[in-house]
């Protein structure tokens, strides 16, 4: 008996492979024209976190540089509305002199009160810091993969592996594409996304392998009838837990200061490409190599007659 499926997402799994490599594709051309923007985390630098001691605005902060004779690689970010503090970030070094400039320009502007707090990343530390995030993101996605592998089988890790590094290349795409500068909490925001998309896939793989425990597969048909079942059975949980996250990932992005709102915003990205590729990727793309086993399976049983 075939289940009534709302939707048939296996019949339409070509349509969703097409879009993800639509989407990868004008990723790697933004990448390969304009590459990433670096915050001072990943290039030398020096960002300055000051307290004004009273309520300031962008314009007042950025004209304050400006007569001290100072260009910040961009515009001065306070810590919202009504707060005291001016973040400040440059594309280069600062000296001390720079910095005692700086610092006496805002005294002069604000009062006595202002204080001040300087970090620097030269080139070398920048550079390390840069190998140190590309090695965890590896170490964690190898790590999944072999947890996959021996949890599950090895056409489960595969489609594992493909969706997690679909989610983490459409989160670096968006921000190259909208030109969002890529700092130490966006590799957090990165990792945090690893671990929930593989979370979701594992509870839908999960229950594909409960129903091939009952299920007599003979054809591909039997396949997708048993891929869709386990993707509706589970999709209530996977829309309850993204939109749980998600209200909480919008709240900090609209509430919060502005150094973790694009950490916020990675998060947002992440959840929405996550659940997407858990549901319409992963399970699709097992779907695929399992249809080749049955294949062989067929075959062989042909040949043995």
């Amino acid at each position: 008996m075939r289940y009534n499926f709302q939707f048939d997402i296996v019949k339409h799994r070509r349509k969703f492979f097409a879009l993800s490599i639509i989407i990868t594709i004008l990723g790697l051309l933004s990448l390969a024209i304009f590459n990433l923007n670096y915050g001072v985390d990943f290039k030398a630098g020096t960002n300055f976190d000051i307290n004004v001691g009273q309520t300031t605005d962008q314009a007042k902060a950025r004209d304050v540089l400006t007569q001290a004779g100072y260009t910040p690689a961009s515009p001065p970010t306070i810590g919202g509305t009504n707060s005291d503090r001016v973040t400040v970030r440059f594309d280069k070094v600062m000296s001390q002199e720079d910095e005692t400039k700086i610092g006496a320009a805002f005294k002069s502007a604000y009062g006595d009160q202002v204080s001040m707090e300087v970090n620097t990343v030269d080139t070398e530390i920048a550079r390390e810091m840069g190998r140190n995030a590309i090695i965890a993101v590896l170490v964690s996605t190898i790590g999944i993969v072999i947890y996959v592998s021996i949890r599950f089988e090895w056409r489960f890790a595969i489609a594992a592996i493909v969706a997690l590094l679909h989610d983490a290349f459409i989160v670096v795409s968006l921000f190259s594409i909208f030109r969002l500068e890529v700092n130490l909490p966006f590799i957090a925001a990165v990792l945090t996304i690893i671990g929930y998309s593989i979370n979701d896939t594992i509870v839908i793989f999960d229950r594909v392998r409960e129903n091939l425990r009952f299920a007599k597969l003979k054809t591909f048909q039997d396949l997708a009838d048993l891929v869709n079942r386990s993707i509706w059975q589970t999709l209530t949980r996977s829309i309850n837990t993204v939109v749980t996250v998600l209200i909480a990932a919008l709240c900090l992005f609209i509430f919060g200061s502005p150094a973790i709102r694009l950490f916020s915003l990675a998060m947002i990205f992440g959840l929405i490409s996550g659940t997407y590729s858990s549901v319409f990727i992963a399970s699709p793309i097992w779907l695929v190599l399992k249809n080749r086993s049955l294949g062989s399976k067929a075959a062989n049983a042909a040949v043995e007659k």
